[in-house]
């Protein structure tokens, strides 16, 4: 493709569109991944996070072809970023280092890098797929998302510290994602393709599960407070 040329400028226009629509997932991951973290080390874990994402989606540019021809994967990335999405909303264990919602800076690392290794694969896809296999193209994608995350979960950390709510609007954007991850699944075509009911069920099921487990997770730790107190 040459460069600046119509073409090119049309592939990076698609491109830009990509990364602001998908890295919102990833800005809203960093965000919820950090919220419980000391302000101080809140932009810390936005940065790191932001660099550790686009490192590990750089490697999984690198490979695309590679991802494009395993089977299932997005089945398997869609399924784990359900666990994800559910596990941002419910309750820590005692000591708050059992799942996302960590209280240590290198707790929400884990998250933040696991998430987008998930997350990754439709931004990595969609991408190279605009790019035509331009590797520049590919590359000012990965720099272009920079900014788009860093700027998004400072974003999004204000809203959870503002309105809570935003917590759980999160985890249900993350669980639509994995949703579509699912349904975009190739080994499913014959399944989902033709059958418009059978999206949206799956696409209802994921969201409302993911919070339905979550608050129930909530009120059970909550009454298990309750009774410790109590005792």
């Amino acid at each position: 493709m040459e460069l600046f040329s119509a073409a090119w400028f049309s592939a990076l226009g698609a491109i830009i569109l990509i990364d602001i629509v998908l890295a919102g997932d990833n800005a809203i991951v960093i965000a919820l991944a950090a919220r419980n973290l000391p302000a101080h080390l809140q932009k810390k874990a936005v940065l790191f996070g932001t660099v550790g994402a686009i490192a590990v989606r750089s490697v999984m540019t690198v490979g695309v072809v590679w991802l494009l021809q395993v089977p299932g994967l997005m089945l398997v990335g869609g399924l784990g970023l359900v666990w994800i999405a559910y596990r941002l909303i419910a309750p820590a264990g005692e000591g708050g280092h059992d799942g996302p919602v960590a209280s240590t800076f290198w707790g929400a690392m884990k998250t933040i890098i696991v998430a987008d290794a998930l997350m990754g694969v439709d931004n990595v896809l969609g991408v190279a797929g605009a790019a035509h296999g331009d590797f520049g193209l590919v590359v000012a994608g990965l720099l272009i998302s920079v900014p788009i995350v860093i700027w998004g979960s400072s974003l999004v950390l204000k809203l959870v510290e503002r309105f809570p709510m935003v917590i759980q609007i999160g985890a249900a954007v993350l669980a639509f994602t994995a949703a579509k991850m699912i349904v975009g699944e190739p080994l499913l075509d014959t399944v989902f393709d033709d059958s418009l009911p059978a999206r949206l069920g799956v696409y209802a099921a994921v969201v409302a599960g993911v919070l339905a487990g979550g608050a129930y997770a909530a009120r059970a730790r909550q009454g298990a407070s309750r009774e410790a107190s109590a005792a």
